[in-house]
């Protein structure tokens, strides 16, 4: 029995030697995730790249229009976009039942649009090492996650206004809105959405891919009219309001472009400038997006011994883009 103590005990004592001598390795993914819960990683140039990577793989659209938008990240080069665009009528012709061999033979000319992508820049942030010591969380782990939030908010919202037509033209109809007065604007009403519906059909716009990225306001318009609509609202599916309404499928945004008051033209991103509430119509094939790089800005507290505080931000590069006008569309307020 003593004989049996003994050896278990030896057994023991080896398990223990082997575990201290073993050395644990976690994957750079885990190591991300486990930085923005507050777990530090001392490498500067590895905390750098860790969290690049995270804004880059965890920049997400989806529940937003935006994951309508076909990705083109391999169109990306030096964070600029080549876009193919077809060169004439060269589209092949579609034969039926043919007996005529051999069969015609044309090649196809296409031209090349280089775009550069838009650089999206946060507003540095600082965390002193006196907040790190009273607070009771990882509030540079935070501030990191809110910067990546922040440029998805802004960037989603830049894209909508790159992809809405300027102005009213026979291939980008401007609509505006008939319904009952509300103020000094008209509301959306069901006839609008199908007035829309028949100036894309007369334009061949293909049915299937047609969506319609509304206002808030405008959805509220619809959601007092409409109880097929009021319907969809209530029954969303990853972020959709509706599958289809009229041909369309509906996401709702709280920014849209505006338009100005007299002449409909679009106003430019972040104009102070009141105008007009629009809601914004795409088609899937019509546009395109890309993620470029990403960079973090970073100086730790130790590199700065007269403030004691960590500073951070980032540039994003990233491009939305109408590649054809055809299925681009959009409704505006009427006015009284």
């Amino acid at each position: 029995m003593k004989k049996l103590g003994l050896v278990l005990v030896m057994l023991l004592l080896s398990v223990v030697s082997i575990a201290g001598n073993v050395k644990f390795s976690v994957d750079k993914e885990t190591k991300a995730e486990l930085r923005t819960c507050g777990v530090s990683i001392v490498d500067g140039d590895l905390l750098n790249e860790l969290n690049e990577k995270f804004i880059l793989t965890k920049f997400r659209s989806l529940g937003t229009w935006l994951q309508e938008v076909t990705s083109k990240d391999n169109w990306v080069g030096n964070n600029a976009i080549k876009i193919p665009k077809r060169k004439g009528d060269s589209a092949p012709l579609v034969l039926i039942n043919n007996t005529t061999y051999p069969m015609v033979s044309s090649g196809r000319d296409d031209e090349q649009v280089v775009v550069s992508l838009n650089k999206y820049s946060t507003e540095n942030k600082h965390v002193t090492q006196d907040e790190l010591y009273a607070i009771a969380y990882d509030k540079e782990g935070d501030i990191n996650l809110e910067m990546k939030e922040e440029l998805e908010i802004k960037v989603t919202e830049h894209a909508l206004h790159s992809i809405s037509p300027v102005s009213t033209s026979s291939s980008t109809p401007v609509l505006e809105t008939t319904g009952a007065l509300d103020g000094a604007r008209r509301r959306l009403v069901k006839a609008d959405v199908i007035r829309l519906k028949n100036a894309l059909d007369k334009a061949s716009v293909p049915k299937t891919g047609r969506v319609w990225v509304m206002s808030s306001t405008h959805a509220n318009d619809l959601l007092l009219e409409d109880s097929a609509f009021e319907k969809g609202y209530h029954n969303r599916v990853d972020g959709a309001i509706s599958i289809n309404y009229y041909g369309f499928k509906i996401y709702e945004e709280v920014y849209t472009p505006t338009y100005h008051a007299t002449t409909k033209v679009k106003l430019a991103f972040d104009s102070v400038t009141a105008g007009r509430t629009s809601s914004i119509i795409f088609h899937k094939s019509s546009c395109v997006k890309a993620k470029g790089t990403v960079e973090r800005f970073a100086r730790d507290k130790k590199a700065d011994p007269e403030n004691r505080k960590s500073v951070v931000g980032y540039d994003l590069y990233f491009g939305c883009f109408a590649i054809q006008d055809q299925g681009l569309a959009a409704m505006i307020d009427g006015v009284a």
